[in-house]
């Protein structure tokens, strides 16, 4: 058995959950996902606390326990209180505007990189050179937040770029003369 598949999941009030056919789908008061899950794995309800429970004793099978409840950890959580990633702009003349689902940035190109964020994760500017990205899903903000990053990676000499807040990069010390 898988230490985390074998814990049970704590549903909020006005959280539920439902599993048909190995698709996953979490309803709650910031939206809604669905997921499929693993095959080898099902779910119980027991007085709104849900258990994953391993079908098979196989190695694969006790592995997609753990995964199994690590994701549905993740909706439950994601549909209660959301998922949140910051970034912040660093260098002379970078910085951003978002205008709706639009995000424009200057990051000392020749041109202003534009990129919609898709739908269902919100993009919020408080100044021009932090980015507040917020979703429910916790993957796609993720995916969201690297993506953005990817425009112009911290360099390792001035520390120019996009970086997470909190990130730390270790620089380099350059030529020496």
């Amino acid at each position: 058995m898988s230490r985390i598949g074998k814990k049970p999941i704590e549903l909020p009030k006005g959280v539920t959950a439902t599993l048909v056919d190995g698709v996953a789908t979490v309803t709650g008061p910031k939206g809604t996902l669905v997921k499929t899950l693993p095959e080898c794995v099902s779910l119980q309800d027991e007085n709104g606390k849900l258990t994953v429970i391993c079908n098979d004793q196989s190695r694969k099978a006790k592995a997609m326990h753990g995964l199994g409840r690590s994701l549905l950890q993740g909706m439950v959580t994601g549909v209660n209180s959301g998922f949140t990633k910051a970034l912040e702009i660093q260098g002379v003349g970078y910085r951003g505007a978002s205008a709706g689902q639009t995000l424009t940035l200057n990051l000392g190109y020749s041109h202003q990189v534009v990129f919609e964020v898709p739908a269902g994760v919100s993009v919020s500017m408080p100044n021009n050179t932090n980015i507040v990205l917020e979703s429910c899903d916790k993957q796609q903000v993720g995916q969201v937040a690297a993506t953005i990053r990817g425009f112009r990676p911290p360099e390792p000499y001035k520390g120019k770029g996009i970086r997470y807040v909190g990130e730390k990069i270790s620089l380099k010390e350059g030529k020496s003369s």
